[in-house]
C-alpha cells in the first residue's frame, strides 16, 4: 500500500468523522517525555493519581502497549461550542468545566475512533493490528499530539493549536500500519504568562509544569477525600473541573466549535442557582449525569464541591 494514499486516506476519513486535525508520527520510545515524567512524579506532583505510577513502561512506549507497533495515529476534535462564549460571560453562577457539559467524551470519541481504524482496515485491503485510545489507558496523548503536529505544549501543560485553539479532546489508533509522518510544530506562547497569572491556586508553578495537588481540576475530580480548607475559597464558582487557564489564553480567542454534536452541553445542566445544586440528591444527580464525565466524581464528592462552592458565593 501506497503509504502517502494510506496517511491522505485517514487523514481525510478523521475530518470526516468530525474531528478537527489528524497527525502520525513513528512509534516509539518517548525518551525526553519519560525523563520528564519521573521526575514529576517523584517530586509527588500527581497528588493521589498513584495509577500514573503503574505500566511505566508501556506509557512512555506504545509498542510495548500494543506490540508490533509501527505508528500512532493522533486525532484531536474540539469540545467548544457558542454556548460557552457566554457562560464565560457570567461569573455569579456555579460552574461546570466546559469539556464535562456533554455527553462522555470517551464514548463519543471511543465510537468515532472504532470507526476510522475499521475504515483504515478496509481501505488497506487486509488486517489491521491495533488498538484505539480515548484517555483510557497508559497512553501519554499530549506527548503525541505534539509529535503529530497538532499543537505545542502550552506554558498550562495544555496543547496548543494556533487555528483550534486548546478546547479539544484527544485519542490515538496505535497501529502497525506505516503512514508518513508528520513533524512538531513550534511553541508559539512567547513571553504570554496569562494562564500563570490567573491561576488562582499558583498550580502551574514554572511554565509547562503544573502540581496537580493545587490545581481546582484535580481538587474538584481526581481527590477523593474533601477539598483540603486552604483550597475551598479558591475554587471560587468552580464546582467540576476549571476552564480558567483556557479561557484567558489567547489562541482561544477564536477557539473552533466543535463539530461533535454529542458534545454540546446539555441544556438541563445550565444555568442553576447554587440553591438548585444545594439540593440535589442522588436520583437527581443520576438522572443529570447520565453518560456524563461528571460520573468520575460520585456524588458525595459532587456535594462537597458544591458546599464549597456556596460558601464562597455566599461571602460575597
Amino acid at each position: 500500500m501506497n503509504k502517502y494514499k494510506l496517511t491522505q486516506y485517514v487523514r481525510e476519513k478523521a475530518l470526516s468523522l468530525g474531528f478537527n486535525a489528524c497527525g502520525f508520527s513513528k512509534a516509539g520510545r518517548l525518551e525526553t517525555e519519560e525523563r520528564r515524567l519521573r521526575e514529576w512524579l517523584n517530586q509527588g506532583r500527581h497528588g493521589t493519581m498513584n495509577w500514573m505510577e503503574n505500566h511505566f513502561d508501556k506509557r512512555v512506549d506504545p509498542t510495548k502497549l500494543v506490540p508490533g507497533a509501527e505508528s500512532v495515529v493522533s486525532v484531536i476534535g474540539s469540545y467548544y461550542h457558542p454556548n460557552h462564549k457566554r457562560q464565560q460571560q457570567k461569573t455569579s453562577k456555579p460552574k461546570i468545566a466546559k469539556y464535562a457539559q456533554g455527553r462522555d467524551y470517551h464514548k463519543v470519541y471511543k465510537g468515532k475512533l472504532k470507526k476510522l481504524f475499521k475504515e483504515t482496515e478496509t481501505f488497506l485491503g487486509s488486517e489491521l493490528n491495533g488498538r484505539v485510545f480515548v484517555d483510557s489507558a497508559p497512553v501519554l496523548d499530549k506527548a503525541w499530539a505534539v509529535r503529530a503536529g497538532l499543537g505545542w505544549m502550552g506554558k498550562n501543560s495544555n496543547i496548543l493549536n494556533k487555528n483550534i485553539g486548546s478546547f479539544f479532546f484527544i485519542g490515538e489508533m496505535i497501529t502497525d500500519a506505516e503512514f508518513n509522518y508528520d513533524h512538531p510544530v513550534t511553541d508559539h506562547c512567547g513571553s504570554c504568562t496569562r494562564c500563570i497569572d490567573a491561576c488562582p491556586t499558583n498550580a502551574i508553578y514554572e511554565p509547562y509544569r503544573v502540581d496537580s495537588n493545587k490545581c481546582i481540576s484535580y481538587l474538584t475530580i481526581e481527590l477523593k477525600e474533601q477539598i483540603p480548607e486552604k483550597h475551598r475559597n479558591d475554587l471560587g464558582e468552580w464546582m467540576y473541573g476549571c476552564d480558567i487557564c483556557q479561557d484567558v489564553c489567547p489562541w482561544n480567542r477564536d477557539a473552533q466549535y466543535t463539530q461533535m454534536k454529542d458534545l454540546s452541553p446539555r441544556d438541563k445542566i445550565l444555568d442553576h442557582d447554587i440553591n438548585f445544586w444545594e439540593e440535589l440528591d442522588n436520583d437527581l444527580y443520576d438522572e443529570l449525569f447520565e453518560g456524563s464525565a461528571i460520573r468520575r466524581a460520585k456524588f458525595e464528592k459532587y456535594k462537597d464541591n458544591v458546599a464549597a462552592v456556596a460558601e464562597n458565593i455566599n461571602q460575597r
